[in-house]
């Protein structure tokens, strides 16, 4: 059986952070969904699982952190193309969210950018051609 990955932010407004999402590729599943918490479907591989605070306060006892503020973590994911990269952070910008918090990536086998959705919390989205990436590498070991 294929790992899945889920991953667990709390939002301030679900309804605001379903559209955000939906806006920019996944798909709500219903079937893990309510009024607290909301599973948005990546891949058949990766969720995003957007609970209210108050739902996730019920699985630490640590405060919840102002993404805003500070960075607990950064969420990458991968993309079919220079061209998807582009355009995922496109959406996420019209939906709502910043274009790219950091700075773009280009090392011609690799490109990325990122972005904050609506809570800040910030996601990378990343396009590699592995044949080149692995050519990149075994130049470098052979150096």
């Amino acid at each position: 059986m294929q790992k899945l990955v889920f991953i667990n932010l709390p939002v301030a407004d679900l309804d605001r952070a379903n559209a955000f999402y939906e806006a920019i590729g996944a798909v709500k599943n219903p079937q893990f969904s309510d009024h607290t918490a909301t599973c948005m479907v990546f891949s058949e591989t990766i969720h995003a699982m957007l609970l209210t605070h108050d739902k996730f306060r019920g699985f630490t006892p640590k405060k919840i952190a102002d993404a805003r503020e500070t960075t607990e973590v950064l969420i990458c994911l991968s993309a079919d193309s220079r061209d998807e990269v582009d355009g995922t952070v496109a959406k996420a910008a019209s939906a709502g969210g910043r274009a790219d918090p950091g700075p773009k990536q280009d090392y011609g086998f690799m490109y990325g950018r990122s972005f904050e959705d609506p809570d800040g919390h910030i996601w990378e989205i990343m396009w590699m051609d592995l044949e080149a990436a692995k050519a990149a590498m075994c130049d470098t070991a052979n150096a």
